[in-house]
């Protein structure tokens, strides 16, 4: 729970604390306590959020049900494959291309939306999603074509994908460090409520009504999260609103804020709306300016990065065997076991839940494991003020929760391949799918995590970095998929991705022992750079 406010506390704020620049009021270096207690003295007490506990809690989750837009459009998809194919006179493997298609466009629209978000604000990002994400299932609905249907396809992924980068930027908008683990656990629920939810609703609704309703479904869906935008999704992103003690601008507050700033000028509060904001006195020097402006090609810099790039590159190598997994269980199930849209649908649940259940225990482990670290490295956590990490190992801290899970997933995929390979009872694999997306989803949430940790000045264009590397790999992966299995068979397909895993992990084992120095070279060459243009 957060320490109460002070009037005292807000008024304080300054642009040197730890919204505006790299120190912050708990900076502490490896050399002990003393130096901890000396700097936490000199600076501001100044707390990163003015929002109480609930109310972080109820922005992260509604960001999390925004985001489910994506994985379930996705999701539903699946088992209207087989009447897609028929309905359009295409083959399956083609018909799959829309899947590709769609992860390519994933990948790239949050590339436009998360650095926009960084410097503009979330609202105006998650509006413009949603008004893309409306028109397109409408189209969807109504189309007749295969080609009709793969670009409105990629026109819905434009749409619905940015709010995946758009829900990880509000939890670094809201919680520190050291409480990051627990809240991406709450802003990651709808995202893996998607794929456990979205065979299920496809698959009734083919069965029951059709395809054509999966979309009519999803354009309801969309103009709802859309209302729920306008009404009540108040503006988090910190070059805004800083630590939301400052108003944003007239037309970027909710239905629900311009009604009490009505109610508070007819009533005992009139003239108090330029000294006060969601109750508490408005702080502008704890803005943060963003990092850089507004520019798609600001998630190849942080690609570009040695720390990032193993993040970015690895994350997406295990999204692509995670997507192969989803998007060959529809024919496999088909083909193996002879199920109908309805019941290919449930059996997408095992994966889904396992991926929801992944949220609380790594979420758990990550915050145990962060604070397990800053006892050991001398760093004192303080409720609801940022973490400079400068002389902090996070890498450490995060990658001791990644590679366990890392091996869970490689182990119980290959396990995975084999039973469906030898078409045992249905029960064995649905067991293993739960597994499968426990460990995979673990895997990814823990590296989404150090990926935010390390670039907080620009935590959706992070995001978005991410997504793009995970949406690419998996396009490829989806377009592989079904002719690897058709010419190796499922068994060793398996096999074969988590040997990838597997090959590709001492990557990990180099950022365990060097990232921390290669942060401190970046930010090094960073402040040079800074300096030079102060000189010129």
């Amino acid at each position: 729970m957060a320490e109460p406010l002070t009037q005292k506390t807000l008024a304080e704020g300054a642009p040197q604390n730890d919204q505006g620049s790299d120190h912050d009021p708990n900076q502490v270096s490896a050399t002990g306590q003393g130096q901890a207690q000396q700097e936490t003295a000199t600076h501001n007490d100044q707390p990163y959020t003015v929002f109480r506990e609930r109310e972080k809690i109820a922005i992260i989750l509604t960001a999390s049900f925004l985001a489910l837009a994506s994985p379930l459009s996705s999701a539903a998809y699946f088992p209207a494959i087989n009447t897609l194919s028929a309905d359009l006179h295409v083959s399956v493997s083609v018909m799959n291309l829309t899947v590709t298609a769609y992860q390519i466009f994933q990948g790239l629209a949050p590339s436009f939306i998360g650095t926009f978000s960084d410097t503009k604000g979330r609202r105006p990002a998650y509006l413009a999603c949603f008004i893309i994400y409306l028109a397109a299932n409408c189209g969807l609905a109504t189309q007749k074509s295969y080609a009709a249907l793969f670009v409105l396809r990629c026109l819905q992924a434009s749409g619905s994908s940015g709010t995946i980068a758009l829900a990880s930027a509000a939890v670094a908008d809201v919680s520190t460090r050291a409480e990051r683990g627990k809240y991406l656990g709450y802003a990651s629920m709808g995202v893996t409520l998607g794929p456990a939810l979205g065979p299920v609703i496809g698959g009734a609704i083919d069965q029951a009504l059709g395809w054509r309703w999966i979309f009519w479904f999803l354009a309801i869906y969309g103009g709802f999260l859309l209302l729920v935008v306008i009404l009540l999704f108040p503006e988090t992103c910190r070059s805004v609103v800083g630590n939301a003690s400052v108003p944003p601008q007239r037309w970027n507050r909710t239905v629900y804020q311009m009604y009490r700033v009505a109610r508070d000028k007819n009533g005992s509060h009139a003239g108090e709306e330029r000294e006060r904001w969601n109750g508490h006195e408005i702080n502008r020097g704890s803005i943060m300016p963003p990092r850089w402006r507004p520019r798609p090609w600001n998630v190849f810099r942080i690609a570009l990065q040695k720390e990032a790039s193993i993040i970015l590159v690895y994350g997406g190598l295990i999204y692509a065997g995670y997507m192969m997994v989803l998007s060959t269980l529809t024919s496999e199930l088909h083909k193996r076991y002879g199920l109908d849209s309805l019941h290919i649908g449930l059996c997408y649940l095992p994966i889904g839940v396992g991926s929801l259940t992944s949220r609380w225990t790594v979420g758990t482990l990550l915050d145990r494991n962060f604070k397990r670290h800053a006892r050991q490295q001398g760093m004192a956590i303080v409720a609801n003020r940022q973490q400079n990490i400068d002389n902090f190992n996070v890498e450490r801290a995060r990658l001791q929760i990644t590679l366990p899970f890392l091996m869970g997933s490689a182990l119980f995929l290959i396990a995975y391949g084999w039973v469906m390979n030898f078409k045992t009872s249905i029960a064995a694999p649905e067991v293993l799918l739960f597994f499968v997306g426990h460990f995979t989803t673990g895997t990814n949430t823990s590296l989404n995590t150090l990926i935010v940790d390390t670039n907080r000045e620009s935590p959706a264009t992070a995001t978005a970095s991410s997504n793009l590397f995970r949406c690419l790999l998996g396009a490829g992966s989806v377009a592989v998929g079904t002719p690897l299995i058709q010419r190796i068979g499922i068994g060793w397909t398996g096999t074969f991705v988590a040997g990838v895993y597997l090959i590709g992990s001492p990557a990990l084992l180099l950022l365990y022992m060097y990232g921390m120095g290669w942060r401190k070279e970046l930010k090094d060459r960073e402040r040079r750079k800074e300096e030079a243009k102060v000189k010129c």
